[in-house]
Formats: C-alpha cells, sequence, structure tokens
C-alpha cells in the first residue's frame, strides 16, 4: 500500500499554501484581537471557488475530492483557524441540502452558495443545549403557508454575517430543519465577543420571536432534523474540524522550530537542549499521525465506504486533542513570550481547544468510537483498504 497524493493534489497543495501564506497568516493575529473576518477575504475565497469546494459542478461547485478538501482545510487552518471554520460551516449547510435538499431547493440555493453570493451558518446548539442536540428547544409551527419559529440560538459561527442559516426546531415535537434567510420578519441577530478561540469568526446568537419563514423552507420530512440532517452535516463539519487541527498543530511545529532555533538560553539556542527536542520529536510525531488519520477519513469517503464516519470521528478526535497538547508544548516552548499576542503561539492555543468543543466534543467522540464496535471492525477494513491502490488518492 502507497501513500502519495497525486500531482493534482500537490498542485492543489501548493495554491491553497501560496494564498494562505499571502493572504491569511499575516493578518490573522490582528483579526483575531478586532473579532472580525473581512469582507475582502471572504470574496477571495470565494472567487477561488473554495467555498463551493465539494459541490458538484452541476451547481457551480469545483468537485473536489475529500483529500483535496482535507488538505484546503488543513492549509487554511494553519494560517486561521477562524477563516477555516467558515468553509466547515458553509459546507456543512450545503452539504445538507446537496443531500436532503428537493430539486427546486438544490437548484436555487446550490450555485448561490457555490459561488459565496450568499453565506450559510449552521444553527443547532442552543443555550440549554449543547451535545444533546436532538433536544433543541426552539419550535416551528404550521400556520397557514408558513412555519412560525420560536426560540434561541447559541455559538453560531459567522452568523454576524449569514444570509442564510440552516435552522433546526422541534415541528410537532418532531426535530426538523429550516432554512431561515437572515431577513425573515422576527429574527434577531446578537453578536458575541470575548470568546476563548477563533475569535474571528463573528459568532452570534439568534433569536426568533414569532420568526416567518415559507413552508418551501423545510428541509426534508418532520423529524429528519437530527438523525439525518444534522448528523449528515456534522460528519462534514467533523472532517473539516479534524484537518483544522492538523493545521493548528503544524502552525505550532513551524513556530516552535523558528523560535528554537533563533531563542538562546544557557548559552546555546535552544533546539539544542534535549527536553526541547523531545518536545519538537514528539510534536512531529502526532503532527504525522493526526494528518494520516483524516487522510484515511477522506480515502473512505471517496470510496463512499460507510467506515468513513467512524473514521473521521477519530480522525476529529486524535487531532484536536493533539493539536490541544502540541500547542501548549509551543507556549511552554516560547516561555514568556509564548503568553503574548506578539507570537501567534497563544492564539493557537485557544484555537485548539475550541477544536476539542465543536462539531462533537471529545468527550462524544470518546462515547461514539466506543460504540461503534470499532473493535470488530478494524482487523476486516485493513485488509479491505490494503487491497486498494492509494496512488492518486492519497
Amino acid at each position: 500500500m502507497k501513500l502519495e497524493l497525486s500531482a493534482e493534489q500537490k498542485n492543489y497543495q501548493a495554491e491553497f499554501r501560496a494564498f494562505v501564506n499571502e493572504e491569511i497568516s499575516p493578518n490573522a493575529g490582528e483579526w483575531d484581537k478586532k473579532e472580525f473576518t473581512p469582507k475582502e477575504l471572504i470574496k477571495k475565497i470565494a472567487e477561488r471557488g473554495f467555498l463551493g469546494a465539494i459541490l458538484p459542478q452541476e451547481y457551480g461547485g469545483k468537485a473536489m475530492d475529500m483529500i483535496t478538501y482535507g488538505i484546503l482545510n488543513e492549509e487554511i487552518g494553519r494560517g486561521c483557524s477562524s477563516v477555516r471554520s467558515l468553509l466547515t460551516v458553509h459546507n456543512m449547510v450545503s452539504q445538507a441540502l446537496c443531500k436532503w435538499g428537493n430539486k427546486s431547493q438544490k437548484e436555487y440555493w446550490l450555485p448561490k452558495l457555490a459561488s459565496g453570493e450568499i453565506i450559510a451558518a449552521f444553527a443547532l446548539s442552543e443555550p440549554n443545549v449543547g451535545s444533546d442536540a436532538k433536544s433543541v428547544e426552539t419550535t416551528a409551527t404550521l400556520d397557514g403557508d408558513a412555519y412560525v419559529l420560536n426560540g434561541q440560538k447559541k455559538w453560531i459561527t459567522y452568523g454576524q454575517i449569514a444570509d442564510v442559516f440552516l435552522v433546526f426546531a422541534k415541528c410537532e415535537g418532531k426535530p426538523t430543519a429550516f432554512l431561515v434567510e437572515k431577513n425573515s420578519p422576527g429574527l434577531y441577530v446578537k453578536p458575541m465577543c470575548g470568546i476563548l478561540g477563533i475569535r474571528a469568526s463573528m459568532t452570534a446568537e439568534l433569536h426568533f420571536e414569532n420568526c416567518h419563514i415559507p413552508v418551501k423552507n423545510k428541509i426534508g420530512k418532520l423529524g429528519f432534523g437530527f438523525s439525518y440532517i444534522a448528523s449528515y452535516a456534522l460528519d462534514y463539519g467533523r472532517y473539516s474540524v479534524a484537518w483544522g487541527s492538523v493545521g493548528i498543530a503544524q502552525a505550532c511545529l513551524s513556530a516552535s522550530n523558528k523560535y528554537t532555533s533563533e531563542r538562546k538560553q544557557f548559552g546555546v539556542y535552544l533546539k539544542e537542549h534535549q527536553l526541547i527536542r523531545q518536545k519538537i520529536t514528539q510534536m512531529i510525531a502526532n503532527v504525522k499521525a493526526a494528518r494520516l488519520l483524516c487522510y484515511q477519513a477522506g480515502y473512505l469517503k471517496d470510496i463512499n465506504n460507510l467506515n468513513s464516519i467512524t473514521e473521521t470521528s477519530i480522525a476529529k478526535y486524535f487531532a484536536s486533542t493533539v493539536a490541544t497538547k502540541i500547542a501548549n508544548d509551543a507556549v511552554q516552548i516560547h516561555g514568556g513570550n509564548g503568553c503574548s499576542s506578539e507570537y501567534p503561539v497563544e492564539r493557537y492555543l485557544r484555537d485548539s481547544k475550541i477544536m476539542e468543543i465543536i462539531e462533537g466534543s471529545t468527550q462524544i467522540q470518546e462515547i461514539t468510537i466506543a460504540e461503534s464496535g470499532y473493535q470488530d471492525y478494524l482487523f476486516s477494513s485493513v485488509s479491505t483498504i490494503g487491497e486498494k491502490k492509494l496512488v492518486g488518492k492519497i
């Protein structure tokens, strides 16, 4: 079995890296301080087709394979985890629509999402509902030719600027999904500031006070909201976060290599100290291991293997926890400088902790993985994957 990126994937990787190095990395710290993402940057991301990266070409998407999409998330995550989270939530909505929307919904919304004409956000979490997402308290009531929504959503990434939200509410007691446009009567958006990490992601609360939306904006059937639509979207969200965590870890490793090559203590560069070398070695091994788990999850998604869901949870679990450990070590290596916003590692540490919480917390992933019967699956899957030629896929 050979793991190797195709020539096309390598070209994409170089393109993504150049874009991040030029447009994102130099400014990420400033955006973090000001807690916003410039419209000009979002426009550039849209013009490059990144917002429609995995949508079919018939809707204006680029139809990237999942490995290439993962690399995109790693590279943008390396530059700014907040900006990467835009890819996450926007594509969660577009993929949910692509899978569960009807023909007219797909034809109307997907081209606009692919081009970046509109920005989408995923609205599931509530003040009283986090991991137990199927117990949402927001309600939707049918009233003639409209649904009336009442309730509140919280921690909505890019909620401040989104044009449309995929909202989950109880309708006749059943979790159901709806598309809600930002100008819908009765929808009020409240910015959230001062959160621990991904501060530039323009997070918001949504308040629905007799918010009227057209009947045609219901996605799927009553009761499909969590088990089908949200779960499907969250699988893509976890995949994006897993790769984004690899990006944070890689950024920490690069920053630590640079700092230990320039900083001297006790008459020698930090990189000459054995304990520093130990930390760097652990970083290298864990970054590589996390990336390989993401490759595995992406490959299984590309061949439509059902085990990709479990593999994505494993990748998200490992990559996010490893990113936090690596970021913590990077701050430790930087010492007092690591606690200053003059160095990016303090931002990496704050952002990495968010990765352990969003799209299914570390503890939820542990439960999911343990309940999957993974030991039985492990021994059968290795031989199956071993028979495949991965060249051109990974």
